[in-house]
């Protein structure tokens, strides 16, 4: 099976995080973290920040890595590195996303997530609860 590798930027701005919605192909309308794929010669930093850029017209500061999603597609294996950033510059402008919301650890469920997505979802909403837990 062929292997897909791609990187998502998990945007938070204080206890919000930034969701978009596929505006094309075969999951149009599912939500994920916007990103993309790693082109040859780059890091998966690098791609993120390029990949943000070209999506939604922001510069973003690259964070720590949350984890690697791997995640079996009819047809093809996802693996994901998934990064914490937040906006250096710009206010986010829909270039491929259908739609984007800013989601709190309560409304994280609101949104339909791409199946690759969920796994991530989880792991944030549990580092979402310490990082509240530890500013109260």
């Amino acid at each position: 099976m062929k292997t897909i590798k791609v990187v998502a930027a998990v945007i938070r701005d204080k206890e919000k995080i930034f969701a978009t919605a596929r505006g094309y192909g075969e999951y149009k309308g599912g939500w994920e973290f916007p990103g993309g794929k790693i082109e040859a010669g780059e890091t998966p930093q690098e791609a993120l920040k390029r990949e943000i850029r070209e999506e939604l017209d922001l510069e973003i500061r690259v964070g720590e890595l949350i984890h690697t999603v791997e995640y079996d597609y009819p047809g093809f294996h996802l693996s994901m590195d998934c990064f914490w950033c937040e906006i250096v510059r710009g206010v986010p402008e829909l270039k491929e996303a259908a739609e984007a919301r800013w989601l709190t650890r309560e409304t994280l469920d609101f949104v339909d997530w791409l199946p690759a997505d969920q796994e991530l979802v989880e792991l944030i909403r549990r580092e979402m609860k310490i990082c509240n837990h530890l500013s109260v």
